[in-house]
């Protein structure tokens, strides 16, 4: 499981090719919405899930996948950029994980990102 209380591999920007990684763990129904990447890692949303991709070791050749079903929130959070803080946030609470939060870098969409999260759990 990814150690979530890494902060600096929370700070995502967008980059639509991560989602490539992800695509032997997609399930028939389920699509990719949008993917975002740290230095090393990345976290894609799914119709269904947040998959969670945390390269390990110096060479990033081991990989774990965490997945986040949207079945499993309690609650969530989204704070949009503004004019002196550029970035976007998303927490989460999750049964028996606790309180997560993603941060993103540059241009984000966090409301298409609330959307999807709010018609998944509702």
């Amino acid at each position: 499981m990814v150690d979530f209380t890494n902060k600096k591999y929370l700070k995502l920007k967008q980059d639509n090719s991560y989602g490539s990684k992800v695509e032997e763990l997609i399930v028939p129904g389920e699509e990719i919405i949008d993917s975002y990447k740290s230095l090393r890692d990345g976290l894609v949303f799914t119709t269904k899930r947040i998959i969670v991709v945390n390269k390990k070791g110096k060479l990033g050749k081991k990989v774990d996948y965490s997945s986040l079903p949207y079945s499993k929130f309690s609650s969530y959070s989204v704070e949009t950029a503004g004019h002196f803080d550029l970035d976007a946030e998303l927490q989460i609470i999750i049964s028996g994980v606790g309180l997560l939060t993603f941060e993103f870098k540059g241009k984000s969409d966090i409301k298409a990102i609330s959307r999807h999260i709010t018609q998944a759990i509702i």
